[in-house]
């Protein structure tokens, strides 16, 4: 079953920066029903990179729902305003991963990223956390 819009939070962390990592992303349709969720052990990693991770895997998980549009919510204001091209992408190990969210945002006919705090963002967080936990 296609879903035509999808509204996604996304979260990605590391403990120690660098060190364990985790994503969790929440998909909701347009009535704002759970529709998917995803948490991930990542192994090692910065929190930058987690959080491009976990938009990764929301997409993956977005384009595979047949989802058309993307309103997607992140709680990094850096990759945010990377994605919106207010900041350059300086950071080397950061390039190739905004390159696959460049690559898959093309799968969709309409697609925003938009900043949140992180208490607007507490189920993704909570999933990112858990992953996190299960590496212990």
């Amino acid at each position: 079953m296609a879903v035509n819009k999808i509204i996604m939070f996304t979260d990605g962390g590391a403990r120690g920066n660098p060190g364990p990592a985790g994503i969790g992303v929440v998909l909701y349709n347009k009535k704002k029903e759970k529709i998917a969720e995803v948490s991930k052990y990542l192994g090692i990693a910065t929190n930058n990179q987690a959080e491009y991770r976990a938009l990764i895997e929301g997409l993956k998980k977005a384009k595979e729902l047949g989802a058309k549009e993307l309103e997607v919510f992140l709680d990094s204001e850096l990759v945010v305003k990377q994605l919106n091209r207010e900041y350059k992408v300086k950071n080397k190990d950061l390039a190739p991963l905004f390159l696959e969210v460049y690559n898959l945002s093309l799968s969709f006919s309409k697609i925003v990223f938009k900043h949140v705090y992180r208490e607007e963002n507490k189920e993704a967080d909570r999933l990112a956390n858990e992953a996190m936990d299960f590496s212990k």
